[in-house]
């Protein structure tokens, strides 16, 4: 199975990316966890570039990001809140993916490193519930990280059981 994970940050230290990490170091057996790392490279979403009779003409990085979207079994988001919202970053993404059919059933899980940002979890759930994703609501997770500065090995030492519990849900998952 593989599992593409996003991250809502660019920071280099963002919590959210080493969970993701945390997370890459953990997956079990039969598991592939890609981190993409192209969000920061699409430009700001334009509809007028993805009519159907343009489809080679999308960027390159948009490209890309359907390519890594087609290639996998299911998609894994972890993203901070910013000014009670999804990040511009996360949501320009998503954007891009809107009218992309090989999102569509894709199974999501969404792993939250601060369980106080709910109004961002909640927005990113009416969103991809609304781009037609499958959200795997019992393979979310959220984690009280926010403030702890830890490594990857601290949050797999402190958290991996319950990343292994939800990782372990999302096996054998297959988009609809």
């Amino acid at each position: 199975m593989k599992l593409l994970a996003f991250c809502g940050s660019l920071r280099r230290a963002s919590t959210n990316a080493t969970l993701l990490r945390a997370a890459a170091r953990i997956a079990p057996a039969g598991m592939e966890l890609e981190i993409f790392d192209g969000l920061g490279d699409l430009p700001l979403f334009n509809p007028d570039l993805e009519r159907p009779d343009l489809e080679q003409q999308l960027p390159p990085a948009v490209r890309r990001l359907h390519g890594a979207i087609e290639s996998c079994d299911a998609l894994l988001i972890a993203s901070p809140e910013y000014a009670h919202g999804v990040t511009g970053v996360l949501k320009n993404a998503l954007d891009w993916l809107v009218s992309f059919e090989g999102f569509v059933g894709k199974p999501v899980a969404l792993f939250n490193a601060s369980p106080r940002s709910v109004h961002a979890a909640a927005s990113l759930r009416e969103i991809l519930l609304t781009m037609s994703a499958t959200l795997l609501t019992d393979a979310c997770l959220d984690l009280p990280l926010r403030g702890m500065a830890l490594e990857e090995q601290g949050i797999i030492d402190s958290h991996g059981p319950a990343i292994r519990a939800a990782l372990n849900l999302m096996k054998g998952v297959r988009p609809t």
